[in-house]
């Protein structure tokens, strides 16, 4: 099987993500190709009937999806319906418990379907990572403040990371089956 995952990310945890997830499927046999969307231009020619199978990556800041994989996943939505697809939405929200959280996180992820026009055949959301080493100082302090009102205690000169990569692995067996 051969395996598109086309990522965007901001500070670098979906990258780590959508290489784990490389790594993961070649180890059970799968032909994998990443792509990372901001490498590509918008008038780039790109094949997905060379793909089975896609997996799109992308993570929430402030509530929204990088353009990138907006502006793919919409300029590609009829072959990417055609295939088995995955759609792993990167949040801090995805980390927690709250309702509200979950609930405008699943309406995120139903509304990048339909301004896109791609319905993916699963949806996971997929807990992210502090960046501290990446975020400017004004970043850096909001970051904080989240982190404090949720009554995490993370320390800003380095990163802490949410994603449970054993649940992400147990996700892809599911899915490549």
């Amino acid at each position: 099987m051969k395996i598109l995952i086309a990522y965007a990310t901001t500070e670098g945890q979906t990258r780590k993500i959508a290489r784990f997830c490389a790594d993961h499927l070649i180890a059970k046999g799968a032909s994998v190709e990443l792509l990372p969307l901001a490498d590509l231009e918008d008038d780039d020619p790109f094949d997905i009937s060379r793909f089975d199978a896609a997996i799109l990556a992308g993570s929430l800041h402030g509530g929204v999806l990088q353009s990138h994989l907006s502006r793919f996943a919409a300029h590609h939505a009829a072959d990417l319906s055609k295939r088995a697809g995955l759609f792993l939405m990167v949040s801090l929200a995805a980390a927690g418990n709250d309702p509200e959280e979950r609930a405008d996180i699943a309406r995120i992820a139903s509304e990048f379907a339909q301004n896109t026009g791609w319905t993916p055949s699963e949806v996971v959301h997929v807990a992210g990572a502090f960046r501290f080493t990446q975020y400017d100082f004004f970043k850096g302090l909001a970051m904080r403040w989240i982190a404090h009102s949720k009554g995490e205690v993370v320390d800003p000169q380095r990163d802490k990371e949410y994603t449970d990569w054993d649940a992400l692995a147990g996700v892809l067996d599911r899915w490549h089956g």
